[in-house]
């Protein structure tokens, strides 16, 4: 339907009433109340930004926030078309405004809109109405980014600026307008939605499929995010494809961005918009799986790609960098599988050029791996043969982030035959991919052509094959055959030459050292076995060192990092994590699985440390390192207790226990029971802690570390429970010269409730002297944790003892005060205090919430229980807080009881 306008030079100009409108939503339609909330925290700011390429669901988004009823009033909807004028748009805007404040009732008369693009005075009193209005007018601009013409984005951004927060901007853009955004997001008054908010998580790909009539298993779900990378368009397409399928699991992976539907919208709304030096800069990008600006330069043959990249980059969702230095960009899984499809279409001399530029650029910069899998697809048999012999030791795969592919051609036979080595390197091609009936099938063709191989060619061969042997070992699972494969690799004698063979330079003793210890070291990790996997890694990553083998030497570095900060010595752990941060090797997303270890190793420093936020952002980044069992464990051991510090109790206990049922060696397992006891008496299940750990304990030694975890989480039960009596005999003794062998944190947590039992059993002199034993234990390292979440009689011994004179005055005077911040943050319940009567009373949906808060339940498992987002709960609990006058969950529960709410 069309509406008449009341300006034009040629008379009348109609405006289409459905650009004035949302369109009509797409069927069927998956309500996000995540984003719903977002879009509502949103507007209470000047601007909001939902900021995404193609596709990616931002005009449903902003239409399903206006048809759900959110937006009260009505906004003002405007959709932007290709070539309006600064006339054509200014004649929708003036239409949207006058509707949206005539909606609003009780405000008097409308503002005095201009019919056409407004003078300077004009645009002054446009503001100064605005600004005089009670309630907001809220202005929907979708596709904003289609607005050229400079004047009328002038005129937005005054209004915007001069209406005292009465003009509220939502809008829709592919890239970021010609607006001054730097003013808003620098006064924090500026939201934005972008790509990896729009993307859908599991729980949402999962409903959409259901919306779809889709039955794919729950298993194949994270797959098919993973495929699409959360697109929501792609997402669409996948659900209609699926739904034709008789067996949509299978589907799942032949699902991708060569097919037709998909293929063509991304031709068209996404590469179809990019300048063709764009194109081809990501096309020949393409031919690897992640580039950096010096490899895109190099593949693209020209000095500004790495540029071109940065840029698309900015736009996010198709184009993504890793935020390291130097960045590293990848395209999204549909739209990669589009550009090999271009790749594969290339003249064959084409292709080949772009596989050897990149075997160069990765042979050059310490990445082996990558130079062989590209030499092999380019056809240089000879260079490829030269990689392995030279950097064997680097090529053995430590992670198994994705697939690797279609493989390479193989090489001809006559190749083979004359140099078996070759058909080595494919085979090492294929193990590092994680192709393991691929490497298996290149190892036997290898093996049949070496057998005639002369000395010392021949030993060199066996040293090839026998650590390709180990690798496919190591990727089967067969840990009784990696210790075999390690000692055969071991016993290979060095080559000292190879006469006129130019590839010399084979296997040292150094590398067989490393690459074999790094092999036992993982076996050792993987069975829990975490002293004997401490001192295997130290030892690899000194060969590896002595050898020169930085990829090696980053595996060894990052695990031992992870074992030192298990054991406790903080210092040690977070100077090997950074030192393995900061190696090339471990830049952009290849080694994030070493990196990861690194990560996790200084989340657990800073939990230590008392430093929940850096230990909270290491945890994030530790990514695929936290999948495997012995990494998974300790990490829930540092993430049950951030979630019990944030009231997250239940969540908390089943990290825990998951993390329990998959735990290996008993040393882990230890301590997560002792944790899992430690966290059910913090809350009042003092029964079920002592039963725990009396259950566990018969069946580790006595006098051992794991007994000494139990057994101090014993005490500690005890003593929450008001047995001081029982907490005596459960206390191992921390003093003996065998106790030296515990983990630190366990010999300081055994220290301070002897200190605890002392002073309460009156002998104030014994509790000093350990105290100060504790504190020069704990003090080179930086504890804080340790004392500060300690039982409440800590805090009290260590202000006697800092008046009592000490040796770590400022370390006893910060604990203090950490101690008592985080009283503050929870006060004690005060019966003495005086009545009075709410201000302003609760809803009832308050009152319900409230009610949970009494509960251990987190603010994520409330909503669950209500159906209702995160968001809206964490919305009703900060409105609860200030109705309460209270900061935390424990005060605004202690007040409701004084106001008989609950």
């Amino acid at each position: 339907m069309a509406r008449e306008g009341e300006w034009g030079r040629g008379g009348v100009v109609p405006l289409l009433g459905s650009r004035l409108a949302p369109a009509a939503l797409p069927e069927p339609l998956l309500v996000r109340p995540r984003l719903l909330d977002r879009l509502e925290q949103g507007v209470v700011g000047p601007i909001t930004l939902v900021c995404a390429p193609a596709g990616w669901g931002k005009t449903t988004l902003l239409a399903s926030w206006v048809g759900a009823g959110r937006a009260e009033p009505p906004p003002a909807w405007v959709g932007v078309e290709e070539g309006d004028t600064g006339e054509r748009l200014w004649s929708y805007l003036a239409a949207a405004l006058r509707a949206a404040a005539q909606g609003v009732p009780g405000e008097g008369p409308e503002p005095p809109v201009p019919d056409s693009p407004p003078r300077p005075d004009q645009l002054e009193l446009l503001a100064a109405a605005l600004a005089t209005r009670e309630r907001p007018v809220r202005l929907v601009l979708d596709d904003l980014h289609r607005i050229t013409d400079p004047g009328a984005l002038a005129g937005l951004e005054f209004l915007l600026r001069h209406t005292d927060g009465r003009l509220r901007l939502v809008a829709g853009v592919r890239t970021d307008p010609p607006l001054s955004l730097h003013r808003w997001r620098l006064a924090g008054e500026l939201t934005e939605v972008g790509p990896d908010d729009l993307a859908f998580t599991d729980d949402e790909v999962a409903d959409l499929l259901v919306a779809h009539g889709v039955p794919l298993p729950a298993t194949a779900v994270p797959r098919l995010r993973e495929r699409t990378g959360g697109w929501p368009a792609g997402l669409r397409f996948a659900a209609l494809a699926l739904r034709a399928q008789a067996d949509p699991a299978r589907a799942v992976d032949r699902f991708g961005g060569d097919q037709p539907d998909v293929a063509a919208y991304l031709r068209d709304e996404v590469l179809g918009p990019l300048d063709p030096a764009a194109r081809d800069v990501l096309r020949r990008s393409a031919v690897a799986a992640a580039v950096c600006a010096d490899l895109a330069d190099a593949v693209a043959g020209r000095a500004d790609a790495g540029q071109v990249l940065a840029e698309l980059a900015r736009a996010g969702g198709f184009v993504q960098h890793d935020g390291g230095t130097p960045p590293w960009y990848r395209c999204h899984p549909l739209l990669a599988d589009l550009l090999h499809d271009e790749l594969d279409r290339l003249a064959p001399d084409e292709l080949r050029d772009l596989h050897l530029r990149a075997a160069g650029w990765y042979a050059g910069n310490d990445r082996p791996a990558e130079a062989l899998r590209h030499a092999l697809a380019g056809g240089e048999w000879n260079r490829a043969t030269e990689l392995l012999i030279a950097r064997w030791p680097e090529l053995a795969p430590y992670e198994r982030e994705a697939p690797a592919g279609p493989p390479p051609p193989e090489p001809p036979a006559a190749a083979v035959r004359r140099d078996p080595e070759l058909a080595l390197a494919c085979a090492a091609e294929r193990a590092y991919g994680g192709d393991v009936a691929g490497a298996e099938h290149h190892l036997r063709r290898a093996v049949e052509q070496g057998r005639d191989l002369p000395a010392p060619r021949r030993d060199r061969f066996r040293r090839l094959a026998t650590a390709l042997e180990l690798t496919l070992a190591r990727l089967t699972g067969d840990r009784a055959e990696v210790r075999r494969a390690a000692a055969r690799l071991v016993a290979t004698r060095t080559v000292a030459g190879l006469g006129d063979d130019p590839r010399t330079g084979a296997g040292e003793d150094a590398d067989i050292r490393a690459v074999a210890g790094t092999a036992l070291g993982l076996v050792a990790l993987a069975e829990g076995e975490l002293p004997a996997a401490g001192e295997r890694f130290a030892q690899a990553r000194a060969a590896a060192r002595a050898a020169g083998r930085p990829r090696t030497e980053l595996v060894g570095a990052s695990r031992s990092a992870l074992l030192e900060a298990a054991r406790g010595r903080l210092r040690a752990a977070e100077g090997t994590a950074r030192e393995a941060l900061a190696t090339p090797t471990c830049q952009g997303w290849s080694s994030r699985l070493d990196c990861g270890h690194a990560y996790l190793a200084l989340a657990l420093v800073a939990w230590h440390r008392d430093d929940s936020a850096e230990a909270v952002a290491h945890l994030a980044l530790a990514g695929p390192a936290t999948a495997e069992p012995a990494a998974a464990a300790l990490a829930a051991l540092c993430r049950a207790d951030l979630l019990a510090e944030e009231g997250g109790s239940a969540a908390a206990l089943r990290a825990l226990a998951e993390a329990r049922e998959r735990a290996p060696g008993r040393e882990l397992a230890a301590w997560l029971t002792a944790a899992e006891a430690r966290l059910r008496a913090g809350v009042g299940d003092v029964d079920t802690a002592r039963t725990l750990l009396t259950d566990a304990l018969p069946g580790f030694d006595t006098g051992g570390a794991e007994a000494a975890a139990l057994g101090v989480a014993l005490a500690r039960v005890e003593l929450r429970a008001g047995n001081p009596r029982a907490a005596g005999p459960a206390l191992p003794d921390w003093a003996t010269p065998g106790a030296e062998s515990w983990p630190l944190p366990v010999r300081l947590a055994a220290g301070l409730l002897d200190a605890v039992l002392a002073a309460g059993g009156g002998d104030e002199r014994r509790a000093g002297r350990v105290l100060e034993q504790v504190l020069d234990l704990a003090e080179p390292d930086g504890y804080r944790r340790v004392f500060t979440h300690a039982e409440p009689g800590v805090r009290d011994l260590l202000a006697a003892h800092l008046d009592s004179g000490t040796a770590h005055w400022a370390t006893v005077s910060d604990l203090l005060r950490g101690a008592d911040e985080r009283r503050s943050d929870e006060p004690a319940y005060r019966p003495g205090r005086p009545e009075r009567t709410l201000d302003e009373p609760l809803t009832e949906r308050e009152l319900t919430i409230l009610r949970y808060l009494q509960s251990i339940l987190s603010n994520v498992e409330i909503a669950g229980e209500l159906s209702l987002s995160v968001n809206t709960v964490k919305t009703h609990v900060r409105n609860i807080y200030r109705k309460l006058d209270a900061t935390r969950r424990r005060e605004a529960v202690q007040r409701a009881r004084e106001l008989r709410l609950i």
